[in-house]
Formats: structure tokens, sequence, C-alpha cells
């Protein structure tokens, strides 16, 4: 892994994940579990309404799982409306360590965002959470804000639906305080999703 991002993952402060956080990853923990100590492979497809900012900023967890180890994990995300992934994502990104190449030129552009020299990078573009680049059947939704937990009801195929909602770093948008307030809520995820693998003990 990349020593940037290496550094940046063991920086992570546990200790500041307060304890209601705690029991809401929880159920995340268990799934989690259960599917490794059963020595299945999982797919996780992390769900937010535009698939622009807090999903793509949990499916990086990607990493966290090549940190642990955790080979059988692989991280999805989709939107429940396709959009364009937010420059400022791909920047937090980076000065966390990943690196990122954009490989189109569309609106809704594709991304490779690499934590790993030799490893095949996380493919970063929006879209559904039912499109075709995502697992149809067995995967756990992960729904990362509270619009696209009500409004999606029923999402076929998943095995289960984990509710962990994000606030929305947009709301800060072309103000001042735009880049910390997506750092903030990139730390904070990468550090809950840390924790949640660090729970996990291999049988």
């Amino acid at each position: 892994m990349f020593q940037k991002l290496t550094d940046y993952i063991e920086k992570l402060d546990l200790e500041s994940i307060p304890v209601n956080r705690k029991e809401v990853l929880n159920p995340f923990i268990e799934y989690l579990k259960e599917k490794i100590n059963s020595g299945a492979s999982i797919s996780l497809n992390f769900i937010c309404t535009h698939n622009s900012r807090r999903s793509h900023l949990s499916q990086i967890s990607q990493a966290l799982a090549e940190h642990f180890q955790f080979h059988q994990v692989t991280c999805y995300s989709g939107g429940t409306a396709a959009t364009a992934v937010y420059p400022m994502v791909l920047k937090v990104l980076e000065e966390a360590g990943f690196e990122t190449v954009q490989l189109s030129n569309e609106d809704n552009p594709v991304f490779a965002v690499k934590y790993k020299a030799d490893s095949h990078p996380i493919i970063a573009f929006s879209k559904t959470y039912d499109h075709a680049f995502n697992p149809s059947i067995g995967f756990a939704a992960l729904m990362t804000c509270s619009d696209a937990d009500e409004n999606c009801p029923f999402i076929p195929g998943t095995e289960k639906r984990i509710a962990l909602n994000y606030e929305d770093p947009k709301a800060f948008d072309d103000s001042p305080l735009q880049k910390s307030k997506y750092e903030e809520r990139s730390r904070q995820i990468a550090t809950e999703l840390f924790y949640v693998f660090s729970k996990i003990k291999k049988s």
C-alpha cells in the first residue's frame, strides 16, 4: 500500500467514535464476522442518493479491507440516481494518499483510484445501485444517507441492508469550509470503517 496512505490509516483515532455510532456500526460488524468466518466472498454496495460523495468515500474502504487482509471483500457504490463523482471527493482522497487517474471525459467520468501499485484500482463513477457494474444478488446494501434509506424501501438482490447515514458535506459546497468539511467527513467514514474491520477476527 502507498506509504502516505498507510500513514493516514495508522493515524485514525478510534477513540473519536461516539458510543452511539458504535451501536450503529454493530450490525455491519456482525454481518462481516458471519461472512468472513464462513469463508464466503463478500460484496458491499455503499448507496447514497446521487452516488457523488458519501458513497464513494465509503467505497474506498476497499483499501481498509486490503489493510486487514480480507481479500474476499469487494466494495461497490451506487445511488438512486446517477450524477458524477464530485471533484472535492477526489481531492481529499488524493491528500489521504490515494492516486487517481481519470479514464474518460464525459459528463460522468470514470476514475481509477489506486491504493497500491500492484493491485487493481477501485473504479469510481456515478451510477444507480442496480447498474450492471454492481452485484445483483448476494450483497449487503450499506445506506450512507437517510434520503436513500427512506426512498429505497426495497433493494432487489440484497441479503442484508444496514443504515450508516453520514451527514452530507455538500451543505458546505462553495463556502470557506468546503475542503475542511469534506476532509472531516472522509476521515469520519475511514475511521468508522477501520473500526468495523478491526473488530473482526479470522476463525
